[in-house]
C-alpha cells in the first residue's frame, strides 16, 4: 500500500467546512477523500477555529449554529485527524505572523500539503521545505 499524502488544512479551510456543509471544501472532511489522505491538525489550528465560529458575530449572521454545533465539529475533528505537537517556532509569513503556527504545523506533520483558503498570506508562499501550500481546489484535484 502507498503511503497516504499527509495534509495540514489551515482554519480558514475548516470554518469553510463548518459554514458550508453543502460547499465544495467539505468534501475534503468526507469520503472518499477522506480515506486518500492523512488530516494532521494542531491545537493552534483547532483552537483558531473554535475562536472564529465562537467569537465572529457576523459568521452567526451568515449561517444559524449553536456553541454546541461549534464544539461538538472540534471534536469529531480531533477523532479524525493527528494531532502534531512540538511545532517549530519559525518566521515565514512575512505579513502575518499568526500563520507562521500553521506553517510550523505542517512541518512538525511532516506534511505534504498544507491546504488554506488564505490568498493574501499563504497561497502565494506557494511551497515551503517540500510542503506544496495549495487550495482546497486543488488538493480536491489531486486526491481525484
Amino acid at each position: 500500500m502507498l503511503d497516504m499524502p499527509r495534509a495540514v488544512l489551515d482554519s480558514s479551510v475548516l470554518v469553510s467546512a463548518f459554514l458550508t456543509p453543502h460547499g465544495s471544501v467539505v468534501r475534503l472532511l468526507r469520503d472518499p477523500a477522506r480515506s486518500c489522505y492523512q488530516l494532521c491538525l494542531s491545537e493552534a489550528i483547532l483552537t483558531e477555529t473554535a475562536e472564529t465560529l465562537l467569537g465572529k458575530s457576523k459568521l452567526r449572521r451568515y449561517a444559524e449554529y449553536a456553541d454546541d454545533d461549534v464544539r461538538n465539529y472540534i471534536r469529531w475533528l480531533l477523532t479524525q485527524a493527528e494531532i502534531v505537537a512540538d511545532t517549530p517556532a519559525s518566521r515565514v509569513v512575512p505579513n502575518d505572523p499568526k500563520d507562521d503556527a500553521i506553517i510550523a504545523a505542517a512541518v512538525a506533520a511532516k506534511a505534504d500539503y498544507l491546504v488554506t483558503g488564505d490568498r493574501a498570506h499563504l497561497l502565494p508562499i506557494g511551497e515551503y521545505q517540500g510542503i506544496r501550500i495549495i487550495s482546497p481546489r486543488e488538493f480536491l484535484e489531486i486526491l481525484g
